[in-house]
């Protein structure tokens, strides 16, 4: 019997700011993807089968290695697809850089402009969970505050919109100049967000015509060749085939990995998630790669960035170190 292709199934929801960037950066290379559309809200049972309990959003998937966050998701697209790059001219390490801030600073800033300005009117389970996420263990609070901070956190939005605006003031059709690259998804889907979720937001681009006609040409990139794929479609690729990544850990790793070191990784935030848990395949100063098991699914391969994720050493049920 013949193999299924390897396709790009990406785990996502319309809403989804992040999956949004993804998208985006899939129109930019013009490939097909299957869309495999999952719940807004937890539990996301088919989700977290082949991830391990990670529930953000998006997941990639192709095969049984499954990739999560945006980072090892847009990484792993530009290995496989190198034409036309993600990172057109000579400056690849300061835009993943400036990626840190995007995706950081500049989003968490989005999310407590759309958050606090919503106020009471956010759905009960929406706001518990998606604050408990953003915000910490004190999301209440965080919220009331967001919403009464809001002309603060509108002004520190406004300056990194006048810089771009700036940048675009030439004329230039990208953010980079004439093609597009991942710095412009990085950005828009920030933009996307704001523009979609406050009803303050188109007033505050009005302001800046540049930005507004990039935000145009990003949009008209669209999102590639997309087709639907069902969840139970997407579990039963992982259950049929064995993860494709090659194992070995990079010299110097200063947590001391090895092939086969039991871990967890998690988000390095205080989010309220469950921790991955799984076995070392590969690990680099930019990635790591676990593979676990399970009935479900057999063996997966699940892919997190180093950056913004901490990884604990596990001996039976003991955590020796983390970082």
């Amino acid at each position: 019997m013949s193999q299924p292709a390897l396709e790009i199934i990406l785990h996502n929801y319309p809403q989804s700011p992040v999956a949004e960037k993804v998208r985006i950066a899939l129109g930019i290379k013009g490939i097909s993807w299957r869309n495999v559309e999952i719940p807004r809200l937890p539990p996301k049972p088919m989700l977290t089968a082949l991830t391990g309990g990670y529930r953000r959003t998006p997941v990639m998937q192709i095969g049984a290695d499954i990739y999560c966050d945006s980072q090892c998701i847009i990484r792993e697209i530009e290995r496989r697809y190198p034409s036309p790059s993600f990172m057109p001219g000579a400056y690849p390490g300061l835009m993943w850089c400036l990626s840190r801030w995007t995706d950081g600073v500049l989003f968490d800033l989005a999310v407590k402009i759309v958050l606090g300005s919503a106020g009471d009117g956010l759905p009960k389970d929406f706001a518990e969970d998606r604050g408990r996420l953003y915000l910490g263990k004190d999301w209440a609070d965080g919220l009331r505050h967001a919403n009464a901070e809001l002309p603060h956190l509108v002004a520190q939005l406004r300056a990194p919109l006048a810089w771009l605006n700036r940048q675009l003031s030439d004329g230039r059709t990208f953010l980079l100049g004439t093609a597009p690259a991942a710095i412009d998804a990085q950005i828009y889907h920030v933009v996307w967000f704001v523009r979609g979720r406050w009803d303050g937001g188109p007033s505050l681009f009005s302001e800046f015509p540049e930005l507004v006609r990039w935000e145009d040409n990003v949009r008209a990139i669209g999102h590639g060749k997309p087709s639907d794929m069902s969840p139970e479609d997407a579990i039963t690729r992982a259950h049929i085939l064995e993860p494709a990544m090659e194992t070995g850990v990079a010299e110097n790793d200063p947590q001391g990995l090895k092939v086969g070191t039991s871990v967890t990784v998690n988000p390095d935030v205080d989010g309220g998630e469950q921790p991955v848990e799984g076995k070392v395949r590969k690990a680099d100063a930019e990635t790591i790669a676990i593979d676990r098991f399970s009935q479900e699914i057999g063996t997966a391969c699940v892919h997190f960035p180093r950056a913004g994720y901490r990884i604990e050493i596990r001996k039976g049920r003991r955590v020796l170190g983390s970082a």
